[in-house]
């Protein structure tokens, strides 16, 4: 089993909160753990002196004007007996259980974890008035794997999350709802099984456990995490389709990102040359390329040969227009096949470094708000037991770091972002499938002879519904505050909200980028199964015979004949002289891995058990893996 992290209120890392979402255990730091007692200390000395202190011994929120008294007044009706009531006790516990008030389904059990590994470190500060014995109970909690049922609406994120944290602390004192052991059950038992016992709270504590940003960091954090790798996903699935359009390799050149040096277009272009490293495919000379032709019977000569899908063919240039061009012909040999004589690509291929870095960049500028927010205090009031002060109210300060605009807006941010990744990867597999663009390759990737085949038409389809879902959602729920607690909270971040949309998008657009690697991966092998078609016929064939593959040339016993034969059989040499043609060393691992799961299509069949299964290996992480296995 891993170490146990160790928690001291400073040193929280997204590193450390993953681990601990995903079963870590948490160990608090004893100088912390002192800071907190002196915290409690301190707030217990001044409610015996019957300072008047927010959320101590006043009510909250629009009830800060109210005092606590000595007992409850209807203690003093004539013949009444004393309750025994504790009204601090009373505040604090009210404070949780009329709070916990979210509606939905539950957040998943790794959410959950990292808002009480968060809630914990952040309470170690020391500046919040718990005890060390509640945040002890709290860390037991978590240890035992006692899983607290948070539903995921509710949070407005600017007193912090206090409607899902109360769900949180419902359990700590012996109510609610939580998962123990995989089973839902009432929070009470859920403590027992897992042999603790409920906490009743003390000065100020119910307002610690409440107030804060926990859910927002602790569902954005998660995000962030899964947009990693899905960037690198990306970066992937962009290289594959680069690969399977022989594409231009230039636009990704060090040389050309130092004149525009955005960290994560810089990035990103290094990351796409390291992905496409040792292809043959990209930057392959136009006239290698065929095009695709329907297949006949008549079309290949060998058995080995007729068992493929496809015919190829190219256009001879004849000479009566090459005039004004003579000099291009001699670099180029006069043959048009699938690839255009253009020195670009499209800007979904070309502009991968400038769109997938600038997603880089909304990331990173996200992991900055958020790294300073792992170790953040985020409750209120404030407490600095050791501050020189006249009044107590310098010693307990109300402030607003609990408003979640930090974390709002940096997720406004990648929830913009996520759509326009999304996006970009859409137009790659359009581009795929679309007979127009996709530079010789056949329509919807598949032979189709005889006409009764679809191929990868409907792939794009699906793609294209859930760019436009993505789309829709992405507009910022920061920009649009609805004020809460009778307008004493009259502006709030809707950051809970920003960040569980994130979290929740990030699973999407994992899909899209699947859908363009299955996509890609059957352009792949069409692409380097035509090229090397053409190569073994050009070894077995001569000049005569390869001339079958081009069109336009001039008919036998015609002057230019000869002409045309030496100009096929310079392309004829060129392609016997080459070696086999392959992807990126990466990018082919990657394509193996999605090929032990999903065979290549050749003719229609049932497609949704292979869309699910290249969804799954992109959630897994197992493309990925497989692309980075030759790393050192």
């Amino acid at each position: 089993m891993s170490a146990a992290i160790l928690l001291d209120g400073c040193s929280l890392t997204r590193e450390h909160l993953v681990a601990v979402a995903r079963g870590a255990q948490v160990r608090l730091d004893e100088g912390a753990l002192r800071a907190v007692a002196r915290a409690a200390d301190f707030l217990a000395e001044q409610v015996r002196r019957e300072e008047p202190i927010y959320g101590v011994s006043t009510g909250f929120g629009s009830n800060a004007d109210k005092l606590l008294g000595a007992h409850p007044l209807r203690d003093e009706l004539p013949g009444a007996k004393p309750s025994g009531r504790s009204l601090h006790e009373e505040l604090q516990r009210n404070l949780i259980v009329t709070h916990a008030v979210c509606v939905g389904e539950p957040f998943a059990a790794d959410v959950v974890r990292a808002m009480l590994c968060i809630r914990i470190n952040t309470l170690l500060r020391g500046h919040s008035g718990i005890r060390v014995e509640t945040l002890q109970a709290l860390a037991a909690m978590l240890n035992a794997g006692v899983v607290p049922v948070v539903p995921q609406l509710g949070s407005v994120g600017a007193s912090g999350d206090l409607a899902p944290l109360s769900h949180l602390a419902i359990v700590l004192l012996g109510g609610g709802e939580a998962f123990f052991g995989g089973e839902r059950m009432p929070g009470a038992q859920a403590l027992q099984r897992a042999g603790l016992r409920p906490v009743s709270l003390s000065y100020k504590e119910g307002l610690a456990l409440n107030n804060g940003t926990a859910q927002m960091l602790a569902t954005g954090v998660l995000a962030l995490q899964k947009l990693d790798d899905l960037l690198d996903t990306a970066d992937l699935a962009a290289a594959m389709t680069i690969d399977a359009f022989a594409g231009r390799l230039g636009a990704f050149a060090e040389e050309v990102h130092a004149l525009r040096p955005h960290p994560g277009q810089v990035e990103t272009a290094d990351n796409l040359r390291s992905l496409l490293a040792g292809s043959t495919l990209a930057d392959i000379p136009y006239h290698l390329v065929p095009r695709f032709k329907q297949w006949l019977p008549q079309s290949w000569d060998t058995p080995e040969s007729q068992r493929l899908g496809f015919d190829i063919g190219w256009d001879w240039v004849p000479l009566t227009q090459r005039h004004g061009r003579e000099k291009f012909y001699q670099r180029f040999k006069p043959f048009r096949g699938g690839k255009k004589h253009q020195p670009q690509d499209s800007y979904s291929l070309r502009c991968i470094p400038q769109v997938h870095g600038a997603v880089r960049d909304a990331m990173a500028q996200a992991k900055r708000v958020f790294d300073i927010e792992l170790n953040a205090v985020t409750d209120n009031p404030l407490v600095f037991p050791d501050a020189r002060a006249e009044h107590v109210e310098q010693q307990v300060i109300s402030a607003g770091h609990f408003h979640g605009m930090p974390l709002a807006l940096a997720m406004s941010y990648v929830k913009a972002a996520i759509p326009v990744l999304a996006s970009i990867s859409e137009r790659r597999l359009n581009k795929l499938v679309d007979p127009a663009t996709n530079d010789g390759l056949p329509p919807f990737l598949i032979g189709n002879e005889d006409g009764t085949e679809s191929g990868f038409m409907i792939v794009q389809y699906t793609a294209a519904a859930i760019v436009n879902d993505l789309a829709s959602r992405a507009m910022p729920a920061s920009v649009y505050s609805i004020p809460t607690s009778a307008n004493a909270e009259d502006h709030v971040s809707m950051g809970a909200n920003e960040a569980r949309h994130v979290l929740a998008m990030a699973d999407d657009l994992g899909k899209v980028l699947a859908l363009e690697l299955y996509t890609a991966a059957q352009a792949l092998d069409l692409r380097r199964g035509m090229i090397n078609a053409a190569r073994e016929l050009a070894d077995r064939a001569d000049a005569e015979a390869f001339a079958a593959k081009v069109q336009g040339g001039p008919p036998a016993g015609v002057g230019e004949r000869d002409g045309f034969i030496a100009e096929v059989e310079s392309l004829r040499a060129e392609l016997s002289a080459a070696e086999t043609f392959h992807p990126g060393d990466a990018v082919a691992r990657a394509h193996a891995a999605l090929r032990s799961a999903i065979p290549f299509l050749e003719r229609d069949r049932a497609m949704d058990g292979e869309v699910a299964a290249a969804v799954r290996l992109v959630a897994d992480g197992s493309l990925l893996a497989a692309s980075r296995k030759g790393e050192r």
